[in-house]
């Protein structure tokens, strides 16, 4: 072969090192300072998201979106350094985006909810929710999925975008609950008999809030009978044990006093026909 074919070679590569090296060093420079800067960024960003005691899925993802954004934007600065145009990399980073948006429709769906759950806080880790028909207490809480426990045990995981969009009844954010009794009594009833029997029973009960007295009131005259609702207040967190005992305790005492609880009951009337024979 040649050998001016050699010294041709040669010489481009040179050029080419002569007219680049510089650029590479600068490159390799903003590398390594860059990745310093972003160590020093995370870790302030890291004391600022344990101060401010924001929920650890968050923290997670804000930490990796984090991580993402400044690594993108550190090679984005390399590659203009090494004369990649600017307009490659959008195109890049744009293909790229509708490409994951296409295939993570559902998944998007979900991270967004579980970032307007973690920003908002409808609920937290332990509270008793009911949402889409399910009750029960909140497990864990990720950025695409709720974990809810209920009460016979069962585990059920809820994608964060149907939570999002479904109203949260969270029954443990207040301290106080009110207990509802609905009972039914009798026409023949005496009302001021039994509002003392029912207040004086609740009021017995050790873990009501004093504070807020007992009531008991006619709620609604039926059909058949008279329909009483009696009320007490407790903390969230001993509701359905306290309204289980006072449900049982009001029924003993209703018993004690010889007060029965209505059966319904029809009256036929049966029409008789004469029939008159005309001899």
């Amino acid at each position: 072969m040649d050998i001016s074919f050699w010294t041709e070679v040669k010489s481009q590569f040179l050029n080419f090192l002569v007219e680049i090296g510089p650029n590479i060093i600068y490159a390799l420079i903003c590398l390594l300072l860059g990745i310093f800067v972003i160590k020093i960024s995370m870790r302030i960003l890291k004391n600022i998201l344990r101060k401010s005691k924001v929920e650890l899925s968050l923290t997670t993802f804000i930490e990796s979106l984090s991580i993402f954004l400044l690594y993108g934007f550190l090679f984005f600065i390399i590659g203009s350094i090494l004369g990649i145009k600017t307009a490659s990399f959008l195109a890049i980073f744009g293909a790229a985006g509708i490409a994951i948006g296409l295939a993570l429709q559902g998944s998007l769906a979900n991270f967004a909810g579980g970032v307007l759950i973690l920003v908002f806080k409808p609920f937290k880790v332990g509270d008793l929710i009911h949402v889409n028909n399910n009750l029960g207490f909140v497990q864990k809480i990720d950025i695409l999925y709720t974990r809810i426990k209920t009460f016979d045990g069962r585990i059920i995981t809820m994608p964060n975008g149907n939570v999002s969009n479904s109203d949260v009844d969270n029954r443990t954010m207040e301290h106080e609950r009110r207990i509802d009794l609905k009972l039914k009594f009798s026409y023949e009833a005496d009302i001021d008999h039994v509002r003392e029997i029912i207040i004086n029973t609740l009021y017995k009960h050790p873990r009501i809030i004093k504070r807020i007295p007992p009531d008991v009131w006619l709620d609604e005259i039926g059909e058949y009978e008279l329909k009483v609702v009696a009320r007490c207040w407790v903390e969230s967190v001993d509701y359905w044990p306290v309204y289980w005992e006072q449900l049982e305790a009001v029924k003993k005492a209703l018993d004690e006093n010889g007060i029965k609880i209505p059966i319904p009951k029809r009256a036929i009337y049966q029409e008789k026909n004469v029939e008159q024979i005309n001899n």
